[in-house]
C-alpha cells in the first residue's frame, strides 16, 4: 500500500542524507520502528530497502552503504521513489552536493581501470526504464553548473600534484583550466601534461552517481578524441556525493563506451 511505501522510501533517503553528511545512525533502530509503523519484518523492510538502491543506482543516486542494490524491482516501490523524488525537485540537483563531504582541493584522484562497456541491452521493466527517462542522470549531470565546475577543478589540482610529485613544477605551472580561462567549445577543459610533457588535453565528466552512470558528450569532444588520440584523455569522476572516485579512458572512445546519437540537426542545404 502506498502508506507504508512512502514510510519506508522516506526513511531510506532520511538515512542516505545522514550517512552523505557523516552523522551517525543505527539501522536496527530505524528497522525497528519501521516496523512497528508498517507491520512488515525486519528482513521484508532491509530487502526494500536493497530494491530502493537498486532503483537509485539506475537513476544515477548514491546508495546506501550496506544496503546493496537488489534488482528486484516492485512498481509500487518505484513509484514510491518517484513520488520522493517528484516532492523534493531540487534534491538530485543540488541538495546532494550540498551535503557532500569538501574534498581537498590538493589531493591527487586516484584514477581505477574503467568498467568493461555492456551489450547496451537493459532488462529492467518498463515503468523503471521510463523513471530514469524522467529523471535522465545524464542530463541533469550535464545541466549541473555547479558539480561540472567542482569536477574540473578536482581534476585541474590533481594534475598539478602529479606532475609536482614527479619533479616538474614547471609543466605543473603550466597547466591551464581552460574552460574556465577561455570558456568552454574547446573540447576539451583541462590543458595539461605527463611527467615526459607530452600533452593531455583532459575532458571530465563529473556525477554523484555510480561508476556506470551514464554521461553526454558533445560532438566537439569526440570530434577532438578522434583528431587528436595521442592527446585526449576523457576523465569520469564519480561518486562526487559520497567518496570521490574516477577513471580515465583514451581514445578510441568507441571501444571503451556505446556511443548513441541523440539529436539530429536540420539545415535547408
Amino acid at each position: 500500500m502506498p502508506g507504508e511505501i512512502d514510510l519506508i522510501v522516506a526513511d531510506y533517503f532520511a538515512m542516505l542524507g545522514l550517512e552523505l553528511r557523516g552523522e551517525p545512525f543505527i539501522k536496527a533502530q530505524r528497522n525497528a520502528a519501521l516496523q512497528g509503523l508498517t507491520g512488515r519484518s525486519k528482513g521484508s523492510i532491509e530487502f526494500k530497502h536493497q530494491n530502493i538502491s537498486a532503483v537509485l543506482l539506475r537513476l544515477g543516486i548514491p546508495w546506501i552503504v550496506g544496503y546493496k542494490p537488489m534488482a528486484n524491482f516492485q512498481k509500487a516501490l518505484v513509484d514510491g521513489v518517484e513520488r520522493f523524488l517528484d516532492a523534493r525537485p531540487t534534491f538530485i540537483e543540488s541538495d546532494l552536493l550540498t551535503i557532500a563531504p569538501q574534498f581537498a582541493e590538493s589531493g591527487t584522484i586516484f584514477l581505477e581501470p574503467a568498467p568493461q562497456p555492456s551489450t547496451g541491452q537493459s532488462d529492467s521493466p518498463a515503468f523503471v526504464e521510463r523513471l530514469v527517462r524522467k529523471f535522465d542522470p545524464a542530463a541533469r549531470d550535464a545541466s549541473n553548473r555547479a558539480l561540472g565546475r567542482r569536477g574540473e577543478e578536482r581534476a585541474f589540482f590533481s594534475e598539478q600534484v602529479v606532475l609536482r610529485a614527479n619533479g616538474r613544477d614547471d609543466l605543473a605551472r603550466k597547466v591551464r583550466w581552460v574552460s574556465v580561462e577561455d570558456g568552454d567549445g574547446a573540447g576539451y577543459d583541462i590543458r595539461s601534461f605527463d611527467p615526459s610533457g607530452a600533452e593531455r588535453l583532459i575532458e571530465v565528466k563529473t556525477t554523484t552517481g555510480h561508476k556506470t552512470t551514464p554521461f553526454y558528450l558533445s560532438e566537439n569532444e569526440r570530434a577532438l578524441s578522434e583528431e587528436q588520440p595521442d592527446a585526449f584523455r576523457l576523465v569520469r569522476l564519480y561518486d562526487f556525493a559520497h567518496e570521490l572516485r574516477g577513471f580515465e579512458l583514451l581514445p578510441p572512445l568507441a571501444d571503451s563506451i556505446l556511443l548513441r546519437p541523440l539529436n539530429w540537426t536540420a539545415s535547408f542545404g
